[in-house]
């Protein structure tokens, strides 16, 4: 069986374009990892097998652009990777089903509830899992604990996140971000807990990943942590919502115990270190979507390992930035 990868809006996602890479020759299964961006000059582009041009996620083409790609290279799994389009491919998830195609994306419900970070934090305590404070501005306690922390109710990377030490800050930056949320401020070590879940959400792997130091949102040092406790915060927020496929649950350590202050259900920035950890997202998705049960490994990973970053460049010939082809690999390709 043929079992061709799609990755949406792979931009630097280099690491993950290779991962899925890897886990088809791993799986022994004949396959292509084919990738889409706006841009002929983003990394991932430029890894892949193919690439191709499309719209924003927001355009009313965008879909319809996909919809084509699917068809012209046999596609048997969508990866989604950024938070604008997973409702998106949400909603069309049954269609694609029905055409033979699966899309790694939680159900729609789940996808628009975790954009919104204020209807995350609310849901979650409501339903007797620890999560962060959270208000509209407007709501905030007349005479709250300083400091806070605001940032925009839908958002990534840590943009537009700022710490709040005084009544002036909270009012001057509510009018400087864009639909601001403020939640309490958690004050202990930050950590990301990357869940994978089956084809009936239930959960496969947990891996905690302690977040060191922290780049543009992104983990650049950080290590795996073998800790019951963010393990079964994940299970309880798994529990308490239904995933599909990679989830990461961002969460800080206070007094002992782990908080929750925003869920991305999607592969995460630091899913390289997961992976080196033994928790191969990218292959049990393969696997499952081969049709194969993927049996439950929670705590089978390495812990107290260390991921480290460091930047890395691609050399690409103008000629080679067409949509639809694939451009040269090494340097001496390039001379």
């Amino acid at each position: 069986m043929s079992l061709n990868v799609l990755i949406t809006a792979a931009s630097r996602r280099v690491p993950l374009v290779q991962a899925f890479q890897s886990a088809l020759a791993a799986s022994g299964r004949r396959g292509r990892v084919i990738v889409t961006d706006v841009n002929p000059l983003s990394p991932a582009v430029h890894v892949a097998e193919r690439w191709y041009h499309v719209p924003m996620a927001t355009s009313p083409d965008y879909l319809d652009a996909i919809i084509g790609i699917c068809e012209t290279e046999r596609i048997a799994l969508i990866v989604p990777t950024i938070d604008d389009e997973l409702e998106i491919f949400a909603s069309a998830a049954k269609w694609f089903l029905a055409r033979g195609i699966r899309v790694a994306v939680s159900p729609e419900w789940t996808s628009k509830t975790c954009n919104d970070k204020l209807a995350t934090c609310r849901y979650l305590r409501d339903h007797g899992v620890r999560a962060a404070e959270t208000w509209l501005p407007a709501d905030v306690p007349a005479d709250p604990n300083f400091p806070l922390f605001i940032k925009p109710r839908a958002g990534r990377g840590g943009v537009g996140a700022f710490q709040v030490h005084s009544a002036k800050d909270l009012a001057f930056f509510s009018n400087y971000v864009e639909t601001p949320v403020v939640q309490e401020f958690l004050d202990g070590p930050e950590y990301t807990i990357d869940l994978f879940c089956d084809f009936n959400h239930q959960p496969i792997a947990i891996v905690p990943r302690e977040r060191v130091v922290v780049r543009a949102g992104v983990m650049d040092r950080g290590r795996t942590v073998q800790d019951p406790a963010l393990m079964a915060l994940a299970e309880s927020v798994a529990a308490a919502m239904p995933f599909l496929g990679a989830v990461n649950i961002q969460c800080r350590v206070v007094k002992g115990e782990p908080v929750v202050f925003e869920i991305n259900p999607r592969f995460s920035g630091g899913i390289p270190l997961t992976i080196a950890a033994g928790a191969d997202f990218p292959l049990y998705l393969l696997e499952l979507t081969a049709g194969r049960r993927v049996a439950p490994r929670i705590g089978r990973f390495r812990g107290d390992l260390w991921l480290t970053s460091y930047e890395a460049s691609i050399f690409v010939k103008g000629d080679a930035l067409d949509s639809g082809r694939r451009p040269p690999m090494a340097i001496g390709d390039v001379a």
